[in-house]
């Protein structure tokens, strides 16, 4: 009996405890017969039933005709009235979307949903719902609108929540409910209240005044229902922040009130809606912040890990206001969830003070095995803002995170610990050293190939730039005999770029490239050739143009290039100056599981190469060879006006398009030959492209082609925009025109800047000082400029980049706390394929004062950029 047991209970712990596990859709379906069978056999019907509901809910997706069969088939047990065979509801519901005919089985539902069994009616309402479309709902009004006040309150709740999906299809149906939905809200049931609430917010939402209106009389009653009284805070809170309400308004004194309600799940979500309100200050914050430190010391799990998370939020925007709970906080280290102990460490880590640091170590090491990896690295990533807090701490820190790193972990956690001490080099010089130090020691073991080659590239980049350069050739030259081929390229890269940057080592490293190409693998041969070569001439032009600075082709536009090359005379030499560089790489933003996920409404703006494909299909514009640059959209109307119209500016070598995109907001308005008239000085319209119609809500484009000034000083400027289009009057719901005639109109439209931005292309340097020195100063300007609308440092390298449209190099926008001068420095590429460099020493006093250097292999590019400033 006991070896019995213990079959049984292994076998549940490795999963055979589930009968269902191992089902075949066709077998259960062909079981499915057993419905037809007279009299209904109850017990296998069942469990047959119960195996498609399961198969349903795992994904298993049906054919039209399955489902079919199997709905007709579930249809027929309805002539039993056993309660379990009931289950054939969710059935219904399930394949319902799926299954042809469904409407037939209305009157059985109908029967059930007026019956007096109060267990068959719930289910058949919400079934009834589901398979009922927009034709049919005024034929169940009635039922309706009798369930929403039934005595019953899971008759009441299912009619409620029914009203939530109609909604959705047929909302003015819904909207004549009002009065029943009124009547359930004062039901005594707190699922009732709960629902009822939220289709009568859902019947106003649309009107705020409405909404307003049942707020303010919801506040000065008494909802019996926790759950209702929820509902009503989310809706307070929302009203607040759309009205942009302060701490003052009758609405925050009812958040605060309620934080003194007897039910622990009301009091939390009134403390949850005060913290997240965008403009509450610390005072505000205060009575909150006190209910949820209580939470803290609670002995339910569930109310300990809402308040600490909560308070993780509220440390990442205001850590100030945290600071009481920390002895809380610290207490929570050594819960036994250890979900709430991580969130608890990582709040710690954003409200601690220094003098902290070393003791939060400790605790971090205690119960850093006990967790998963995503646990893990949300402790890495609140070591990273500690580090960058506590810049004297960072060894503390260093220490920490190289211990982590040499502990077991798969490749996100490695990652994140890598970047972290990444991070940690680039704001601090000074431990530049031993974070290298470290990840040398790491790569030594590190079985994943991305994070090696990674860390060898981070190593030619900041391994010259320290005193002892050559301690590291040992780290690298071993990956070109211990690793795969990926990272023996990569050091092949790296030892390149010692001994282009360190004369001492040249000799020494021409050496290790001529044993690298012996090596079995082209790539890492081809390139310890290359490398070799351009290392022997000893030119350091050629070493700072192809090892240091070495040309970064946008490889679409590269193909495109040369695809047009050869489709035209080839007799002369290919021009790289004409093919777009390479845009930097995005900085490595880190991820957050706190951050909310992005609208999924929200556009997301073409790139650079989407742009390419579609300007290239147009006729006109084929001969304007490679795009160069595309700007982001700028609004020329306001947000809400009858017609929306956005500016897209594409450059080419000597041309600009501009793409506007329009739409139409009037739906009783067809807008036919749509396009926009541009005027400017010295700007002349070669080519003008309308749009032949445009319907309400779609988008569509029309075009204006403009050749670009042959003077360099006057290819910026100001154009004024006019929307001209034919208006057809039209009905509104089918959207055809009423008549055959219309009439021309115009629409004036916010003004298009052509500015030097335009004209310039953001260009990664890895060494800017390399490009610096080979560009030399025979087309330099300088000049100083008094910057006194700006206030900081961080300001003013923030304006001058956006201004430029360069891409910052060195790490020089980022600025250390409480320095007063700093040096910014610059690099992109101008139309034509001239590369800019610019040097910014600025200096904070009244204002900001700045130095502007400017070097180009064109002077008169040097002038346009210098005098864009001005």
């Amino acid at each position: 009996m006991i070896g019995s047991f213990k079959q049984m209970k292994k076998d549940e712990e490795d999963g055979g405890g589930n009968p269902y596990h191992s089902m075949d859709k066709t077998s259960v379906l062909q079981e499915a017969r057993v419905f037809n069978e007279t009299p209904v056999n109850v017990k296998r019907s069942t469990h047959v039933l119960t195996k498609i509901l399961y198969l349903l809910n795992q994904g298993e997706s049906l054919a039209t005709k399955e489902a079919t069969d199997a709905f007709f088939a579930m249809t027929k047990l309805f002539q039993s009235n056993d309660l379990v065979l009931r289950l054939c509801y969710l059935g219904i519901k399930e394949l319902c979307a799926v299954a042809e005919d469904t409407i037939i089985v209305t009157s059985s539902l109908t029967k059930d949903m007026t019956g007096r069994e109060d267990q068959y009616r719930a289910p058949a309402i919400r079934a009834l719902c589901r398979i009922t479309d927009v034709c049919h709902h005024d034929a169940i009004e009635r039922y309706m609108k009798q369930a929403i006040v039934d005595r019953a309150p899971g008759v009441s709740s299912a009619a409620l929540v029914s009203c939530r999906h109609i909604m959705k299809d047929s909302p003015d149906v819904v909207k004549r409910w009002v009065s029943e939905v009124q009547e359930a809200l004062s039901s005594d049931c707190v699922m009732v209240q709960f629902h009822a609430l939220g289709v009568l917010h859902q019947i106003r939402k649309s009107d705020k005044l409405a909404v307003t209106k049942m707020v303010s009389k919801l506040t000065s009653s008494s909802l019996r229902s926790p759950y209702a009284i929820c509902l009503l805070i989310r809706i307070v809170a929302r009203l607040i922040e759309e009205d942009e309400a302060g701490a003052d308004s009758r609405l925050f004194d009812f958040l605060e009130s309620m934080l003194r309600h007897k039910a622990e799940m009301v009091i939390y979500e009134a403390a949850n809606a005060i913290v997240t309100l965008r403009k509450s200050s610390a005072r505000d914050l205060a009575p909150a912040i006190s209910v949820l430190q209580l939470f803290l010391s609670s002995p339910k799990p569930t109310l300990r890990f809402a308040a600490v998370r909560t308070l993780s939020k509220v440390a990442m925007t205001q850590p100030n206001a945290v600071t009481a709970c920390n002895l809380d906080l610290e207490n929570l280290i050594q819960d036994v969830n250890r979900s709430i102990a991580t969130l608890a460490i990582t709040t710690l880590l954003k409200t601690g003070s220094e003098g902290s640091v070393d003791r939060l170590m400790k605790s971090i090491s205690s119960f850093l095995n006990d967790i998963s990896d995503e646990f893990k690295i949300v402790v890495v990533e609140a070591l990273r803002a500690l580090a960058l807090k506590y810049p004297r701490k960072q060894a503390v820190l260093m220490g920490q995170l190289a211990d982590m790193l040499r502990s077991e972990g798969g490749l996100p956690y490695k990652e994140a610990i890598a970047s972290t001490i990444i991070t940690i080099i680039e704001d601090n010089p000074e431990a530049k050293e031993k974070g290298l130090d470290h990840l040398c020691e790491f790569i030594e073991d590190c079985e994943h190939t991305t994070l090696a080659v990674r860390i060898i590239h981070l190593l030619g980049r900041e391994g010259p730039r320290t005193r002892q350069p050559a301690r590291y050739i040992r780290f690298v030259y071993n990956r070109v005999i211990l690793e795969n081929a990926a990272v023996r390229a990569a050091a092949v890269s790296v030892l390149a770029k010692f001994g282009a940057q360190c004369d001492s080592l040249l000799n020494n490293i021409l050496v290790l490239l001529q044993r690298c190409m012996m090596d079995t693998e082209d790539e890492v041969r081809d390139r310890a050739t290359y490398y070799h070569a351009v290392l022997a001439t000893r030119d350091s032009s050629l070493i700072n143009q192809y090892i240091l600075n070495p040309p970064q082709f946008a490889l679409p536009s590269l193909e495109r290039a040369l695809v047009q090359y050869l489709r035209n005379d080839t007799s002369g030499p290919f021009d790289t100056h004409t093919v777009p560089t390479a845009p930097p790489p995005q900085e490595e933003k880190t991820s957050n599981i706190m951050e909310p996920a992005p609208r999924p409404e929200e556009r997301i703006i073409p790139t650079h190469e989407k742009y390419a494909e579609m300007l290239s299909a147009i006729p006109q514009f084929v001969h304007l060879g490679p795009l160069f640059k595309s700007s982001v959209p700028l609004e020329l109307t306001e947000a809400e006006t009858e017609y929306m119209v956005r500016c897209i500016k594409h450059t080419f070598q000597n041309h600009i398009v501009l793409q506007f995109d329009c739409t139409n907001t009037l739906n009783d308005q067809l807008l036919e030959r749509v396009s926009v008239v541009v005027e400017g000085d010295g700007w002349d319209v070669e080519v003008s492209l309308p749009c032949p119609s445009l319907p309400y809500s779609q988008l569509g484009s029309c075009y204006a082609l403009l050749p670009i000034p042959e003077d360099i000083m006057a290819t910026t400027g100001t154009l004024s925009a006019t929307l001209k289009f034919k208006v057809r009057d039209c009905d509104p719901v089918t959207g055809e025109p009423d008549t055959d005639e219309g009439y021309e109109d115009d629409y004036t439209l916010e003004d298009v800047e052509i500015t030097v931005v335009d004209h310039v292309q953001r260009a990664a340097r890895s060494n800017f000082a390399a490009g610096w020195e080979e560009l030399g100063a025979t087309n330099e300007l300088e000049d100083t400029f008094a910057l006194s609308a700006m206030s900081t440092l961080e300001e003013a390298v923030t304006q001058i980049t956006q201004f430029l449209g360069m891409h910052p190099c060195d790490r020089s926008d980022r600025i250390p706390e409480g320095k007063s001068a700093h040096t910014l420095y610059l690099a992109g590429t101008y139309r034509g394929g001239h590369e800019v460099l610019v040097r910014a020493k600025l200096a904070l006093a009244d204002g900001v004062t700045m130095q502007l250097t400017v070097r180009s292999d064109n002077p008169e590019v040097s002038e346009v950029i210098a005098s864009a400033v001005g």
